[in-house]
């Protein structure tokens, strides 16, 4: 979540944090278990989690102050909520989020060895009773802590900490008291002194010792915003793996939020989960917006693609679809964030008041064929087409089967192909629509769909033609023609051992010779370099350019694919990658249907 700012007004662009500011190529399998504990996260998990109402303005969520929804008993009404109604399609998780030490002026609690303790007034049974609540459900209970030593528990250093003989909160920090977190609301902990691990331990202990089932490490950097040595919380996140590990209590930690892709692999090391996005609240009169960033997703989340699997999830944040009006969507743009989320494999996690959905609400959240797209053995799509207001998404299936969905990004109704081609095959396949139950019978080379603004499809394809045959061509082939600042350069990862880069700015990648047989729209599988979205103006020949955005490949060393069409005439032709006054990305090499589509 979002902290508020000093004046109580939500800070824009901060990410789900705890509001503390007051007081400072398709994939057919996924990726191996990560050394955390992966039995808590052999599938992302799902359930509820209370910031989403929270954080709204919404008429009556927050009737005692923002932020006010927090409170013991609208956590158990929730609670008592999902049991009843998504416990059975796979929902498990209660998670309150922030502020659930402080009261409703945002002072905090904390116990006599700086470990934050219940407000007395949100909670009144304290901590360990809710999730004894929880767990007579048959639930699980989730909590959430800001990473460091928060600045009011420091007490001038005089401070114990539990169960570490000399060791006080001047022992666990550095002494020139620099600041972390995404809102430098806490001190940073040095774990070169043997006592902020201890710290650390007795913080997992209170919370395994409560019943808790899942712990929400919010502010982590890199990321978050920020950056720099004192914003690095690796060693943070280690600790608290440690910790919760040395409890003996399976926890699933998740860490947020916006995090740096450059940690990616400690972030899999240590955590079950990770924020790769700010917040998907808008902080309005309603729990979300399309444009505040729930659309965002379509473009951040490729370039965590890859990382996701068992043991650790690109976590989205909180699927808001339920409440109608409340959400602030329209019906079509309720089913595409589902969508997305769902053929990601992020969580699902609702932060929709549970007692009050509506029927099309309770449609989507449980609708079993695609809960099974986020919870089986499929792996996360990730972009076939470039980042244009029309996408397909798309992931090849343990069956052979594929994954594909359908998006209309744009303001107003659109068509959307998928076609065959950009999966791999040709001919016919046979399409199942998971929102609708129905299977749409066979279809020939692709399925286009008239699409609303901002709306999507999911289907399941069975392919039944044969394989797509190509002419592939390397971009750093001595037949092609280079302009401007575009150079060969080595990359392991690329086809060759090559790849054509420097292209931007006016710079120009050319492929001369691309021979076929009959005219026609070609659909051009392109190989490519991108740590970052980037444009890019293809043409064929002398024909106009049409200008595309490349998802990011997550680094500067990874290759993936999209598909673009280009026409091409009987015979020989050109087709040119050129930056024009942006920077593109690095281009590998193309592979060219031998037949138009």
């Amino acid at each position: 979540m979002r902290s508020p700012s000093y004046s109580g007004l939500p800070a824009r662009g901060l990410g789900c944090a705890v509001a503390l500011a007051l007081t400072a190529g398709l994939s057919t399998s996924a990726a191996p278990a990560r050394a955390a504990t992966a039995s808590v996260a052999d599938r992302p998990y799902m359930g509820w989690s209370s910031w989403s109402m929270q954080s709204s303005k919404y008429p009556g969520l927050n009737p005692d102050g923002d932020y006010s929804y927090l409170t013991e008993a609208n956590v158990l009404k929730q609670t008592d909520a999902l049991a009843a109604r998504l416990k059975a399609y796979g929902y498990e998780y209660v998670n309150i989020d922030s502020g659930w030490w402080r009261d409703k002026n945002w002072k905090p609690e904390f116990d006599a060895y700086a470990r934050q303790q219940a407000d007395p007034a949100r909670f009144p049974h304290g901590m360990k009773a809710v999730a004894d609540h929880i767990h007579a459900k048959g639930l699980k209970a989730g909590i959430y802590l800001p990473v460091g030593l928060e600045k009011e528990a420091y007490g001038d250093g005089r401070v114990p900490i539990r169960d570490a003989d000399g060791c006080t909160t001047a022992d666990i920090v550095y002494g020139d008291l620099r600041t972390t977190n995404g809102w430098d609301s806490a001190y940073k902990l040095d774990f070169s002194r043997p006592c902020a691990q201890k710290y650390v331990d007795s913080q997992a202990r209170q919370l395994a010792d409560w019943g808790y089932d899942f712990l929400k490490l919010d502010g982590v950097g890199p990321g978050s915003f920020k950056s720099g040595d004192n914003y690095d919380n690796v060693a943070d996140v280690a600790a608290w793996q440690r910790a919760l590990a040395a409890t003996g209590r399976p926890v699933h930690l998740e860490i947020s939020w916006s995090l740096d892709i450059g940690h990616a692999a400690d972030w899999k090391k240590y955590s079950n989960g990770w924020r790769l996005d700010t917040d998907v609240e808008c902080y309005c009169n309603t729990l979300v917006s399309w444009e505040n960033s729930v659309d965002d997703r379509f473009d951040d989340t490729p370039a965590w693609t890859r990382h996701a699997g068992p043991g650790g999830w690109n976590d989205l944040d909180s699927l808001d679809v339920g409440n109608g009006a409340m959400d602030g969507l329209t019906k079509a743009e309720r089913q595409t964030y589902a969508t997305l989320w769902a053929v990601a494999k992020s969580p699902l996690y609702t932060g929709d008041d549970l007692t009050r959905l509506d029927d099309y609400g309770v449609k989507l959240l449980t609708n079993r064929e695609v809960i099974a797209v986020d919870q089986g053995d499929t792996p996360p799509a990730r972009p076939v087409t470039p980042l244009d207001p029309q996408q397909v998404w798309a992931a090849k299936n343990p069956d052979g089967g594929y994954t594909v969905a359908l998006f209309n990004l744009a303001d107003a109704p659109a068509a959307v192909t998928a076609d065959w081609s950009s999966l791999g095959f040709t001919g016919r396949a046979g399409v199942r629509d998971l929102w609708n139950h129905e299977n749409l019978g066979s279809h020939r080379n692709g399925i286009t769909e008239a699409l609303p603004a901002h709306g999507s499809r999911l289907f399941t394809v069975t392919p039944h033609g044969s394989a797509l045959r190509t002419t592939g061509h390397e971009a750093e082939s001595a037949g092609n023609t280079l302009g401007g600042n575009a150079s060969v350069a080595d990359c392991s990862s690329c086809s060759g051992g090559k790849k054509v880069g420097n292209l931007y700015l006016g710079g120009r990648l050319r492929f001369n010779g691309i021979v076929v047989d009959r005219p026609g729209t070609y659909l051009i599988k392109v190989a490519y370099v991108g740590g970052d979205a980037r444009p890019v103006n293809v043409s064929a020949d002398s024909g106009s350019p049409v200008r595309h955005r490349f998802p990011s490949t997550g680094d500067w060393g990874s290759v993936e694919t999209v598909s673009v069409p280009v026409t091409l005439h009987a015979g020989t032709n050109t087709v040119t990658f050129d930056s024009g006054s942006d920077y593109a990305p690095d281009i590998d090499r193309i592979d060219v249907p031998v037949s138009p589509r």
